[in-house]
C-alpha cells in the first residue's frame, strides 16, 4: 500500500427534454443546498491508500516500467498504437470520440472506458470479461481489432531493447522479462492512475466553501429524488455491477459473457470521477454531454424485458438538471502535467 497520488451550456439538453412529450418536467421546486451527513462523509470519502494484490505488490521500479509500456507503441502490431492511444490522460484517460480506434485505423465496437481508479474495480471492461488488471492488460494488446500483437511477439520485441531488459531485471529480479511480468508491470502502473483532489473531496472533508450551492443541491438530488446513487455509489461513484439502462443498442453487453437473458444490454456502471473530461458518454459513446446524460435518465430508458428495475422516469426541473451537472463537474481535479516516460531505444 502506498499513499494515494494524486459542457456545454444547458440549452441542447433542455431542448431535448422539452421536445419529448413523454418527459415529466416539473415546475421548479428548489432543493436546498445541504451539507453532507456524517454517514455521507464516510461513504464518499476518498481512500488514503491504493490496494495492490499480494501476488503483484507495488514497487516504484515496477510502476515506472509499467508506465513505459503503457505509452510504448511497440506493443501494437503496426507500432502505431499504445495503451494511451485509447486511454489518453488529457481526456480523463479515455478518448474524445464515440468509439476507440484500433488496428488499421478502424473503430472498435465500444467507447474506451477510463483507466482512472481501476485499482478498486472488479470485473474489468464494459462487459466485465476480465477479473483483474493483469487479465485486462492482455486483452487490448492481443485483440485483432485493437493492438493486434500476440504476447509472444510483444515479449520478443521488448527483449531486443537493452533498456527494457535492464528495467525488467530491476523490477522482477527473479522472473525477468516474460509475458506475465509485462502484464504485471502495466497493471501496477494502471493502479497508480488515481484522480486528484476535487472540490467535492474538500467539501466532504468539511470545507463548506469548496463547492457552490448549485453543486450542493445537485448532490442532494444525486443521493435523493434523482436516484443516481443507487448505482453510482461510494467514493468512485460506481457499484461495479451491470445494468441495462435502456439505451438504444444491439450490443448484448454482459450477456455476451454470461449467456444470461437478465444480463442482456447490461453494462458496467462507470465511475464518475473526472466525468466532465470524459465526453462522449455511455458504452457506445452515443451521448454527447452531461446534460444529455441526465435527459436520458429523465425518460426512464427504452422499455424492454432486460431494463433494470431501477430505471424509472424522473420529474426534474430545468434547475435540477443544471444542479446535477454542477455536482458532476465538482468531481474534477485540477489539470496536472503528466511527465512522459523515456522509452528504451528500439
Amino acid at each position: 500500500m502506498i499513499p494515494s497520488p494524486v459542457l456545454r451550456v444547458l440549452g441542447p439538453a433542455l431542448a431535448t427534454l422539452s421536445a419529448a412529450a413523454s418527459l415529466a418536467i416539473a415546475l421548479p421546486s428548489p432543493v436546498r443546498a445541504i451539507e453532507p451527513t456524517d454517514a455521507q462523509r464516510a461513504a464518499f470519502r476518498r481512500p488514503a491508500t491504493i490496494p495492490f494484490p499480494k501476488d503483484n505488490p507495488y514497487t516504484p521500479e515496477k510502476a515506472a516500467l509499467g508506465k513505459m509500456l503503457f505509452f510504448d507503441t511497440r506493443l501494437s502490431r503496426d507500432r502505431n498504437l499504445s495503451c494511451a492511444s485509447c486511454h489518453n490522460p488529457s481526456f480523463g484517460w479515455e478518448v474524445p470520440f464515440d468509439k476507440a480506434v484500433g488496428a488499421e485505423g478502424k473503430p472498435v465496437g465500444r467507447h474506451a472506458p477510463t483507466t482512472l481508479n481501476q485499482a478498486w474495480s472488479r470485473n474489468l471492461f464494459w462487459d466485465g470479461r476480465a477479473a483483474s488488471l493483469e487479465d485486462q492488460a492482455r486483452g487490448p494488446i492481443e485483440a485483432g481489432v485493437e493492438m493486434a500483437l500476440p504476447m509472444v511477439e510483444a515479449v520478443g520485441r521488448l527483449r531486443k531493447a537493452a533498456g527494457y531488459r535492464i528495467a525488467f531485471e530491476k523490477a522482477f529480479d527473479r522472473e525477468g522479462l516474460t509475458e506475465a511480468t509485462v502484464l504485471k508491470a502495466i497493471a501496477t502502473y494502471e493502479r497508480t492512475i488515481v484522480t486528484g483532489d476535487t472540490p467535492f473531496d474538500r467539501w466532504i472533508r468539511g470545507d463548506a466553501r469548496a463547492m457552490p450551492d448549485s453543486a450542493k443541491r445537485g448532490f442532494a438530488l444525486f443521493t435523493g429524488k434523482a436516484n443516481c446513487a443507487q448505482c453510482h455509489t461510494g467514493w468512485n461513484f460506481t457499484d461495479d455491477k451491470f445494468h441495462d439502462i435502456g439505451l438504444p443498442t444491439s450490443d448484448r453487453g454482459r450477456a455476451g459473457i454470461t449467456n444470461t437473458d437478465g444480463d442482456t444490454h447490461a453494462f458496467k456502471t462507470p465511475g464518475l470521477r473526472e466525468i466532465a473530461a470524459r465526453a462522449p458518454y455511455m458504452h457506445h459513446g452515443g451521448v454527447a454531454t452531461l446534460e444529455d446524460v441526465v435527459a436520458h435518465y429523465v425518460t426512464g430508458g427504452h422499455k424492454r424485458p432486460s431494463l433494470s428495475p431501477l430505471m424509472r422516469p424522473l420529474s426534474l426541473s430545468a434547475q435540477d438538471v443544471q444542479d446535477l451537472v454542477a455536482f458532476m463537474r465538482s468531481l474534477s481535479s485540477p489539470n496536472a502535467v503528466l511527465a512522459m516516460p523515456n522509452l528504451p531505444a528500439h
